[in-house]
């Protein structure tokens, strides 16, 4: 059963369906063609929240939705939480 789901295939984050404990494995699903991609997760997730499923390096574009929602503000691994702390926003 998947913890995640992913908007588009191209995107960089996925959005927790459920919590998700640092260490375990979860099944993301693509939104879009029904594909599916597990990660480990880095760190705790909670519902709602991003998790990378890819990663990339500070001053990289983050891709949502199929479009550019923010730059990294550090270095992100693949299972990384994804908030604040190490994105901004593209739009300022």
């Amino acid at each position: 059963m998947h913890k995640f789901l992913i908007h588009r295939s191209g995107d960089h984050l996925g959005v927790a369906t459920q919590d998700i404990r640092e260490g375990e494995a979860v099944v993301g699903v693509y939104m879009d063609d029904d594909s599916i991609v597990e990660v480990v997760a880095k760190g705790n997730i909670p519902l709602g929240h991003k998790m990378a499923i890819e990663s990339l390096e500070t001053g990289a574009a983050v891709i949502e939705y199929g479009q550019q929602v923010g730059i990294t503000k550090t270095a992100i691994v693949a299972g990384d939480y994804v908030h604040v702390h190490n994105i901004k926003s593209a739009r300022w």
